[in-house]
């Protein structure tokens, strides 16, 4: 039996102020378009995958987990069909974090974060510094038509050389801002120390890193909107038929897409799964980018890690069952992620486990990324380690120190991109 997780977050949260779309620091939950507000609250006897699952399946998006203790956030019909199962809900208060700073950008204590603006300047700067080793195209357009960059690292990054391919995707969840902050230190990483770190510069000599700074600029700029945070998690895509907004990104992939009771049909969830797979279009975008590496029938991204927030884990698929092996992914398969996956925490001190040792979730990137493209996928969710709503939002002083804390995995899953098998000891074809 794998070891459940079952310790990483105190269960008396403190929590953070988000604000209701009319941006007025009211000290209420967050709300989408329709008024109809999200809030924090704690549940009470949900010990186990099983119990985790099945708070998951009613739309409820779990936050944190201690001893049976969840933090969720979850629309007042989700609290209510919960009470109904029999857990004990009960709704946490938000406080106001000041914001001291103008609408538009994060507030002023977190300034170190960088805006959408912000972080495109960032990666033209990097583009100016380094021409002869970076590149970025545009891949297509968010739903309101801001920019979705792949960032391209490689010594020759104008060409498309035959060398393994890594990706490493951001921000699927707009109030997860620290991942933006990662894509940006793997960027500067990889240029301004090539050349003076052998082990970087083979890297960058050897393969040929993607890397997609934000999948929604959308829900991140909504999310800070006022000037304080709102705790919004979807994109900003309206639901037909529905006051309703946003999808949850990490729902919306086309492999086993609501298949499993782990996301939610309601347009008011934060989990909710859209309309059909791919219908987030900022999903599609990036899934049409992966499927373009398709050369003469071979994806030639090998490895992948989609960076979330928070919790400190490194996590493989599948999370659509709790089986260790399922259609798709066998015993070497499984022996393959696990190693990789515990040896690549064993440099930044996250917990290693399958997806689904939490709970249930379906329509998610590294399901996808593996099922249907054979990409050796993790999600590293970063810190804190613990945390309700406030978690999203850590002081912008550790920004440094936590993105750096991962310098040492994302260098370990690209020396085992040209044939990831090789980690317990088996051989690819033509490696």
């Amino acid at each position: 039996m794998r070891r459940q997780r079952l310790s990483f977050v105190a269960a008396a949260v403190a929590t953070v102020v988000v604000v209701l779309s009319g941006g007025a620091a009211t000290g209420q939950p967050a709300a989408d378009d329709a008024g109809r507000a999200t809030a924090e609250y704690l549940v009470s006897g949900a010990r186990g995958t099983d119990a985790r699952t099945e708070v998951g399946g009613t739309g409820a998006v779990i936050n944190s987990i201690e001893h049976g203790m969840l933090n969720i956030t979850a629309t007042p019909g989700e609290a209510r069909d919960l009470r109904e199962l029999g857990y004990r809900v009960e709704r946490q208060e938000f406080r106001q974090r000041a914001s001291g700073r103008s609408a538009m950008d994060f507030p002023r204590k977190d300034s170190g974060f960088h805006n959408y603006d912000e972080m495109m300047a960032e990666i033209d700067k990097a583009v100016a510094d380094h021409p002869n080793l970076i590149s970025r195209q545009v891949i297509g357009q968010s739903y309101q038509g801001r920019d979705i960059l792949a960032v391209k690292i490689s010594d020759n990054p104008d060409a498309d050389e035959d060398e393994p391919e890594v990706l490493f995707t951001h921000q699927q969840h707009a109030r997860e801002h620290l991942t933006v902050e990662m894509a940006l230190y793997s960027m500067n990483l990889f240029t301004d120390s090539y050349g003076s770190d052998a082990k970087i510069t083979d890297m960058v000599d050897n393969r040929e890193i993607w890397i997609v700074p934000t999948m929604n600029p959308d829900g991140s700029e909504y999310d800070i909107e006022t000037g304080s945070y709102r705790g919004w998690r979807k994109n900003r895509q309206p639901n037909s038929g529905s006051r309703h907004v946003g999808t949850d990104m990490n729902r919306n992939w086309a492999y086993k897409w609501g298949c499993c009771h782990g996301s939610s049909g309601d347009p008011s969830s934060d989990a909710y799964r859209g309309s059909g797979p791919e219908s987030a279009p900022e999903v599609k975008l990036v899934a049409d980018f992966v499927r373009s590496r398709v050369v003469d029938g071979v994806q030639q991204i090998t490895a992948a890690i989609d960076f979330h927030t928070f919790s400190e884990l490194v996590l493989w698929p599948y999370g659509h069952t709790a089986d260790d092996t399922a259609p798709g992914l066998d015993a070497e398969d499984h022996k393959v992620f696990k190693t990789l996956g515990e040896q690549m925490a064993q440099t930044n001190g996250y917990t290693p486990e399958q997806a689904s040792d939490l709970y249930i979730t379906d329509g998610t990137i590294d399901d996808w990324l593996w099922g249907e493209q054979g990409i050796y996928s993790y999600t590293f969710e970063m810190f804190p380690g613990s945390g309700g709503l406030d978690g999203f939002y850590p002081d912008d002083e550790v920004i440094d120190r936590e993105t750096s804390r991962n310098k040492d995995a994302i260098l370990h899953l690209l020396s085992y991109a040209d044939c990831p098998p090789r980690v317990i000891g088996q051989s690819c074809d033509g490696a």
